[in-house]
């Protein structure tokens, strides 16, 4: 079960919560059974993806057990604080290991992922499932899984907490890789990304190796607050010279800074930092019976040695930039929600997010260097006061990432960028805007986000988000949070034309009709409402080769409050009339997902001779508005 919520205001949040309890509740099995997720079996097909890691050598070996039969009295918390930290198993995703450390630090978080007051192992409403939610393409995905967990010899082989009786890391971990498809697709990945699923706020990367301008951020210019406040994660890229055991790729989490003055007045910072592997893998000079510690009063050595907890060390600053080659750093937010600047500690309390598509042959103009750099999407920011402003654009990933821990990152993402110019909007001209030079801008980047944090004065915007090659499709979305009242919303475009050929002539049908709460309003095919959407028929006639049919669904929505919008195209059965097809035992067969908050999504497609339905539908059920659906089919005259 993936289901899709709106949780923008800190009242829905909470509501949230109480909803997510609700839901393990009412779908309490019958006859006291414990729940079986048929959706991620306890098989191989959810540990494995294309046997390309290690963990091939699992295979036929696993065992999946429930909590309650891998020790007695189990708990998702322990009580213990510092025992709540994950362990890395033999699973490679300590980059997610380093994100659920953060969410230690901040329980409106914690609970906001792991919603509290789920019936544990014990409760008479136990009924062995669990519900998580993860920040995805710009909603909450709530994600249930049920507690068999893969094990080895009667013990987690994946990821668990310090204390061996605890387990709400083991939980998490399962309910996002059911989320990615299977275990092995989480082998290998972005700390940054983890920490944007686990949040919905922001995160950066940060290069160790090059020396960053007097202008530039970095994180030894974060304040004192910054640096309490934010989760922090430093990134091994090759094998370091402190560490020996460590190979490539290894990410930890930074759990303190704090600055201490030696027996010689000497000022040095120090930095604790934990390895998710669970042992203290370092031998620099203040290791915990390193000679670093004999320049340092004893009461002062003995507390900071004392703070350490299992897996942790102490390294000073310039040990960190020597062994270390990145450092990821998230933006803290609020309980209410708001982003808060880590470059001027400044809460971002004003948001507006739209979503938006680069389509070949129509808005996918690639980089600046193309002439057809005017074609990709466009958006006006308008800005009434001057504040801070953080842009980002966010890419959807075009395909899951093969597993193998492949470093070739243009296998699922594209380089993107985003740029901005300053216009007079009584006086535009587009074309020669764009010929200027941007306003704002950055290179085009491998990552799934990209930044622009600036501060704008009062005036309209004019924003391009592109990909760097010409043609490149994809979805994407653009966050804008701000110190200061803002608005944003898409320019104006004419729809997709299409690629005219021999072998007929075109017709076009547009339908309008409406998703009206407790009556056409079921969701996406993720809810067994979802056959209650309203079906607009067609029928195809005209089968020369080559896409036939161009179906388009626009929303009737103010720009600035889009809904996710998408779409499923089902095949009629001979004979069969389609007001009556039971959509729930039937594959569609074309699909226009994920659903995006767009104003208009489309499909250009081929599809054999007969007749068939289009179902249209928000991605979350009892939402209102109205729509136009056109159906664009080729046709014999």
């Amino acid at each position: 079960m993936l289901l899709l919520l709106n949780t923008g205001s800190h009242s829905c949040q909470r509501h949230a919560c109480v909803s997510a309890v609700q839901i393990v509740m009412e779908t309490e099995p019958e006859h006291n059974e414990l729940f079986l997720d048929a959706d991620f079996p306890a098989a191989d097909s959810s540990i494995f993806c294309d046997y390309a890691t290690p963990l091939s050598k699992l295979l036929d070996d696993v065992a999946w057990l429930r909590p309650h039969e891998i020790c007695n009295q189990p708990q998702l918390f322990p009580d213990d604080p510092v025992e709540a930290h994950p362990k890395q198993g033999i699973l490679g995703d300590c980059w997610l290991l380093c994100a659920c450390s953060m969410l230690l630090k901040n329980q409106h978080l914690l609970n906001k992922v792991f919603p509290p007051g789920q019936p544990v192992w014990g409760n008479s409403a136990y009924c062995g499932t669990f519900l998580f939610r993860f920040w995805r393409s710009g909603q909450w995905t709530m994600v249930r899984v049920d507690d068999r967990l893969p094990c080895l010899c009667d013990k987690l082989c994946f990821s668990q907490c310090q204390s061996p009786k605890a387990f709400w890391v083991a939980l998490l971990e399962k309910a996002y890789a059911k989320l990615h498809g299977s275990y092995e697709h989480l082998w290998a990945g972005q700390v940054c990304e983890a920490m944007v699923d686990l949040t919905g706020s922001l995160s950066v990367r940060w290069c160790l190796k090059s020396q960053p301008s007097s202008s530039e951020m970095s994180v030894s210019k974060l304040s004192a607050e910054m640096k309490e406040r934010c989760a922090i994660s430093c990134c091994i890229h090759s094998t370091p010279i402190g560490v020996p055991e460590l190979g490539q790729f290894h990410a930890m989490s930074v759990m303190e800074w704090t600055d201490v003055t030696t027996t010689a007045g000497e000022q040095v910072q120090l930095i604790r930092i934990r390895n998710p592997w669970g042992r203290r893998s370092w031998a620099g000079v203040w290791k915990e019976s390193g000679s670093g510690w004999s320049s340092l009063l004893p009461s002062c050595a003995r507390g900071l040695l004392d703070r350490m907890a299992e897996g942790e060390f102490w390294m000073d600053l310039s040990e960190f930039q020597q062994e270390f080659d990145e450092v990821t750093v998230g933006f803290p937010i609020s309980e209410e929600g708001h982003v808060q600047s880590i470059y001027t500690g400044n809460c971002l309390a004003h948001s507006h997010q739209i979503g938006g598509r680069w389509i070949k042959g129509h808005s996918a103009g690639g980089c600046r260097n193309n002439s057809t750099f005017g074609s990709n999407p466009k958006f006006w920011l308008r800005v009434c006061e001057r504040g801070e402003v953080l842009l980002s654009l966010l890419q959807y990933k075009q395909s899951k990432l093969p597993a193998g821990g492949s470093t070739e990152k243009n296998l699922h993402l594209q380089a993107i960028a985003l740029h901005g110019w300053k216009v007079d909007k009584k006086h535009f001209n587009l074309a020669q805007t764009l010929n200027k030079p941007p306003f704002l801008s950055q290179t085009h980047a491998y990552d799934r986000e990209v930044h622009i944090a600036t501060h704008l004065s009062p005036g309209c915007y004019l924003l391009v988000p592109s990909a760097f090659q010409q043609g490149s499709e994809g979805n994407f979305l653009l966050r804008v949070n701000s110190s200061c009242s803002i608005s944003l919303s898409a320019m104006k475009s004419a729809p997709p034309a299409l690629q005219l050929s021999s072998g007929g002539e075109w017709e076009t049908s547009t339908t309008h009709g409406c998703w009206t709460v407790g009556s056409t309003a079921g969701g996406s095919r993720n809810y067994g409402t979802h056959s209650i959407n309203p079906r607009v028929p067609f029928t195809v006639t005209c089968d020369p080769g080559g896409n036939n049919v161009r179906v388009s669904l626009h929303q009737h929505r103010p720009e600035t409050d889009l809904y996710a919008i998408g779409f499923h195209i089902y095949k009629v059965p001979d004979g069969g009339p389609g007001s009556l097809l039971n959509l729930g035992a039937m594959v569609p067969v074309v699909t226009c997902v994920p659903h995006a908050h767009s104003e208009e999504v489309s499909v250009f497609c081929h599809l054999f001779p007969g007749e068939y339905i289009v179902v249209p539908s928000t991605y979350q059920p009892e939402l209102c508005a109205n729509f136009s659906l056109t159906v664009v089919r080729r046709i014999y005259r």
